[in-house]
């Protein structure tokens, strides 16, 4: 809760215990959860959701962490690490500079006032560029081509 809260929604990917409770608390002692959590919790379950836990400081269990869309999977205490785990491989078993380049589409993306503005403006961020001028961006096609795992090079 609070700034717990602020720094794992800063984070790509929350997988949560099913114990764990989340919650911006703040005005319930006079102060606001100004860390980053009142910015990122509209962007990442919209603003009526997020004014509903922000304004009441309401405490939400994983599982509705889940349906309201922070959370990305929630899993019994015992498994949490074997589920981040799980997660962590799942990324790292993919280009470096594809994940890059996609995580800066996104969020610049964000920044941009319409859909077909972040599509059109997505060819001048820097790790696309890179993604393109990459031997992965040759070593990915070329593995699915000859039928065997890419030998990600991260450059």
């Amino acid at each position: 809760m609070g700034g717990g809260f602020e720094i794992a929604l800063a984070c790509d990917i929350i997988v949560a215990a099913e114990a764990a409770v989340f919650a911006l608390p703040e005005p319930r002692v006079g102060l606001a959860a100004l860390a980053g959590g009142l910015h990122r919790l509209p962007r990442a379950i919209g603003v009526k959701r997020a004014m509903g836990m922000i304004l009441t400081g309401r405490r939400v269990s994983a599982a509705e962490g889940e349906t309201l869309g922070f959370v990305n999977e929630v899993t019994q205490g015992p498994d949490l690490m074997t589920a981040a785990r799980r997660w962590a491989t799942q990324i790292s078993d993919l280009s470096p500079m594809s994940i890059r380049a996609s995580k800066e589409a996104v969020f610049r993306g964000l920044d941009e006032l319409t859909l077909q503005d972040a599509i059109l403006g997505q060819n001048k961020y820097p790790a696309i560029g890179a993604l393109f001028r990459s031997e992965d961006f040759v070593e990915g096609p070329l593995a699915f081509a000859q039928k065997r795992p890419p030998s990600w090079k991260g450059r």
